[in-house]
């Protein structure tokens, strides 16, 4: 990629939003949380390396390892969801969104979270909390033989997940409300 593609106003990066006070405390904590719970996946990767060795090597697997790698799989999936906005990696249809405007490009987020994005996280978090209550209630554990203890906890890692997505989704509608509406706008005087 060339230079002069790079700063083509037509594909701007996530620094061309204008923060505000709010949205850079949140996207500070989205970061912290993105970048510590990033390590999830080396610790996957040595559980999955423990796993095989055990099976193949010496010929006897653990029910708990293979739960464990679905468990911190999940927990890594979620985890990475509020990261993936706050950074503005996530995917999206670039070969029409690379194609517009600025301003049409704030357009679409705004619409996109206010309509799609926050509802969505909404909807998980009002149905996820009572899932992950009753689990804890109940004492669920896993119904394999040697399976891991306290489903709940994984199952809380829902909610959280979607808690830092919805976290991410407030900080861009904060910059991007900025963006059309913010005093910078209006000294443009359109």
């Amino acid at each position: 990629m060339t230079d002069e593609k790079q700063k083509s106003p037509a594909s701007p990066s996530k620094g061309d939003l204008p923060h505000t006070r709010l949205s850079k405390r949140i996207d500070s904590f989205v970061d912290k949380s993105g970048r510590a719970l990033s390590w999830i996946w080396l610790i996957l990767l040595a559980v999955v390396i423990l796993n095989v060795l055990l099976r193949y090597v010496f010929g006897s697997g653990r029910v708990e390892l293979e739960e464990a790698q679905w468990h911190l799989y999940a927990i890594g999936f979620l985890a990475a969801l509020g990261y993936g906005v706050q950074t503005d990696s996530h995917i999206r249809v670039d070969v029409i969104h690379e194609r517009l405007s600025p301003r049409m490009q704030a357009w679409i987020d705004l619409y996109g979270i206010l309509l799609l994005g926050l509802p969505f996280c909404a909807l998980v978090l009002i149905y996820s909390v009572p899932f992950v209550s009753e689990s804890f209630i109940r004492g669920e554990i896993s119904s394999s033989p040697g399976g891991l203890p306290g489903r709940f906890l994984i199952k809380a890692a829902l909610p959280l997940g979607f808690a830092g997505l919805a976290l991410a989704f407030i900080s861009r509608l904060l910059r991007v409300g900025r963006r059309l509406f913010g005093p910078e706008k209006m000294s443009e005087g359109a």
